[in-house]
């Protein structure tokens, strides 16, 4: 189909909300000089390629160094089960070189492709990949800071290769079949926002493995329907209240010539007290942090960890009365030795960067992430407004240099003199990656990724008492006061993820949808975040409340806006994962207020969704009973006044479809009808494009049938 005649919904689905083609995971050399990255060759290609940027003299020239379809001789990419979990876990929806690792002058890369281990010399002239003489399929290859050595996972076990030899050892091995060595545990990778399980020392010699036992996790099973005569998969899956795996730390010595159990020396901590490992970190500057959780989250410690004899030492203490956050990025050490740690200021309500107890970034500025730490100070991401964010050097001395002065979002890589700055607005759908070197721009690396064939016209506003930021969409052409009409909410609506953001690409689905006849109104209430600590912590064991509550103001603030405009006797809502939660939940409790709803992925009974998460915000389901009936769709079934369709992937091992399933078996039993499209085959991510595309248009038509009727 050509791009001059397909449906924007398959355009969307094809380019992965043009995404594809883009600079992806971009790194910068400690020197400035060298910009490594991955990159598929257009905005309809999900194969990456790994390409080199070298500066010369004033100049950027770009080079592929690794291409799939060379190294793999035409044959087809083959997964393994482990990395297809991995890929879920970081929702990676492309293929190729999705992943790769560097030794610590950005000299050399090691990568998996189609399980099997790459290396390539990223020096111009250098050749070709060449694949290391290694059994497959191996998983997360990490090269050490030298480059002499890559560590690798194949069938649970930990391994290291030497490049120069292709000498394989044997680091690591499982005890037992619910063992696995050199991978993140599930609730790591689903909910801490930690996706590896294996660090280097910066001297090499050592490997920092992280060890998870799951059995006694509770073991679920995802089967294919559409396939019955494929066995169902066991995952071990820990549920709210249920036991988690068993997750330890052990310091390995690469370089001694014994077996394999008198190389590994553990890291001991109160794991009992702490059961969670939330963040590993181990750089030059000093001896490897860890940040370890109570099971509720309320109460943490940020350890040092003795890399000779494994005991850790309490560097700070954390604790929150409704939970402990964790920033990706920090803590780290500064290069003058100092701990660089985000810390929730109660007095101005700012999550602010700390080295060691002075704060250095200002009020009203919010720590998002931090990602670069070198001998003149460190990156941040802050968000002085919660649909901005923007990155800054913070040097040694307390210094604050903003990377761009552009308002939007944008996200930042540095080395040496050079940072690489990808930034999008809200008056554009094209992302730049803008290379700064010495204070002076020096290029772009380019990007494939294809412009939507419509243009958002997005308008944002700070909607009711409480200015919760909005998004609010017509449809192109709309003349104001021609017509009032129908709203449709497309909200997320939790924590850890905004959808109200200044960047038109954005919102490029959104106008799609206000183009069929819809008003569509995005909001960002109290749990989403960048708006500061008390914002996030205000649906502590509260979503019905808090986060319906702010739907309905920001939607009856936009209706006193657009009085001409909008419709609000006509409402749609829609949503996927916990805006899937909260569209099935809004119609159920608020049918005088939403007409109709689509709910993707929707968690159904919190008791069916994982730990860490659950727990952390509604409690320990043995001791808040009530709250979980509160909060469950189940339970609320009766009420079921208006069409609710519910759409869920078989295969999903996230929010698996016993959710969808046990909502529609009570909407049955009480006699309500409603609508369930399965989706056979998919996961919590729909990437196929035309199962993507049909998926849109008839979650449109079904509210465009919902909202008709209540004309």
């Amino acid at each position: 189909m050509s791009q001059q005649t397909e449906s924007f919904p398959r355009q969307s689905a094809r380019t992965r909300h043009f995404r594809l083609g883009a600079p992806r995971q971009v790194s910068v050399s400690p020197d400035g000089h060298r910009i490594v990255f991955v990159r598929s060759n257009s905005g309809g290609d999900a194969v990456n390629r790994l390409v080199v940027a070298d500066l010369e003299g004033a100049s950027l020239v770009e080079r592929v160094v690794a291409e799939p379809a060379l190294l793999l001789a035409g044959q087809g990419e083959h997964l393994s089960a482990v990395e297809r979990a991995r890929r879920e876990r970081m929702r990676e929806a492309t293929s190729g070189i999705t992943a790769y690792s560097l030794d610590s002058a950005a000299s050399r890369a090691a990568f998996a492709l189609s399980g099997r281990l790459f290396v390539v010399d990223l020096a111009p002239q250098s050749g070709p990949p060449r694949e290391m003489p290694v059994a497959g399929p191996i998983v997360d290859p990490r090269l050490s800071p030298d480059g002499r050595q890559v560590a690798y996972v194949r069938d649970r076990a930990l391994y290291v290769a030497d490049l120069a030899t292709g000498e394989e050892r044997l680091l690591a091995v499982p005890d037992s079949e619910t063992v696995t060595w050199g991978l993140a545990d599930f609730i790591a990778a689903e909910e801490l926002d930690r996706h590896r399980g294996h660090w280097w020392s910066p001297d090499s010699a050592t490997l920092l493995a992280e060890r998870f036992d799951t059995r006694l996790v509770s073991r679920w099973w995802i089967s294919d329907p559409a396939a019955p005569s494929a066995e169902p998969v066991a995952i071990a899956y820990p549920s709210a209240g249920t036991t988690n795996a068993e997750v330890g730390l052990f310091l390995i010595d690469v370089g001694a010539h014994v077996q394999f159990d008198e190389q590994l020396s553990e890291v001991v901590w109160d794991a009992v007290s702490y059961p969670y490992l939330a963040g590993v970190s181990w750089s030059e500057f000093g001896p490897p942090l860890l940040t370890v959780l109570s099971r509720d989250q309320k109460r943490g410690q940020v350890l040092m960890v003795d890399p000779e004899a494994g005991s850790t030492e309490a560097r700070v203490a954390l604790s929150d009365e409704c939970w402990v956050d964790v920033i990706p990025g920090l803590p780290c050490w500064t290069a003058d030795g100092r701990l660089a740690r985000a810390v929730d200021d109660s007095a101005t309500d700012t999550r602010r960067l700390v080295l060691d107890d002075t704060f250095v970034t200002p009020a009203g500025a919010q720590v998002m992430a931090a990602g670069f730490s070198d001998a003149r100070g460190l990156t941040v991401t802050l968000a002085a407004d919660s649909t901005e964010r923007t990155p800054w050097r913070v040097g040694l001395n307390g210094s604050l240099v903003p990377l761009t002065s552009e308002a939007g979002v944008h996200a930042a890589s540095s080395g040496g003199d050079t940072s690489v700055v990808a930034s999008t607005t809200l008056d554009s759908t094209i992302t730049r990656w803008v290379v700064w070197h010495t204070g002076r721009e020096a290029g772009e690396l380019v990007s494939h990724a294809e412009t939507p064939a419509l243009t958002p016209r997005v308008r944002l506003m700070r909607a009711g008492d409480r200015g919760i930021a909005t998004a609010v969409l017509l449809p192109t052409g709309h003349v104001s006061g021609s017509a009032r009409l129908p709203v449709l909410m497309a909200p997320y609506g939790g924590p850890h993820h905004s959808e109200v953001l200044a960047s038109g690409l954005a919102f490029a689905d959104d106008q799609w949808l206000a183009d069929q006849g819809f008003a569509v109104i995005v909001a960002d209430g109290r749990g989403t975040p960048g708006r500061g600590p008390a914002w996030e912590r205000a649906i502590f064991r509260d979503f019905v409340g808090p986060v319906l509550d702010d739907q309905i103001a920001a939607l009856e603030a936009v209706a006193t806006m657009y009085p001409d405009d909008v419709d609000s006797s006509r409402v749609g809502i829609t949503g996927w994962s916990f805006g899937g939660w909260l569209a099935a939940y809004a119609v159920l409790a608020r049918p005088d207020i939403f007409s109709v709803a689509v709910a993707g992925a929707p968690v159904t009974d919190w008791h069916l969704y994982d730990t860490a998460y659950t727990e952390r915000y509604l409690g320990h389901p043995d001791t808040e009973p009530a709250t979980y009936e509160r909060h469950s769709l189940v339970g609320l079934s009766p009420a079921l006044q208006r069409p609710l369709m519910l759409v869920h992937g078989m295969a999903d091992d996230n929010v698996v479809v016993a959710n969808t399933l046990a909502l529609s078996g009570a909407l049955l039993a009480t006699g309500h009808p409603h609508t369930v499209l399965p989706l056979t085959g998919v996961t919590h991510m729909a990437t196929d494009e035309v199962v993507a595309e049909n998926l849109v248009l008839l979650q449109v038509e079904f509210l465009r049938r919902g909202l008709e009727a209540r004309r």
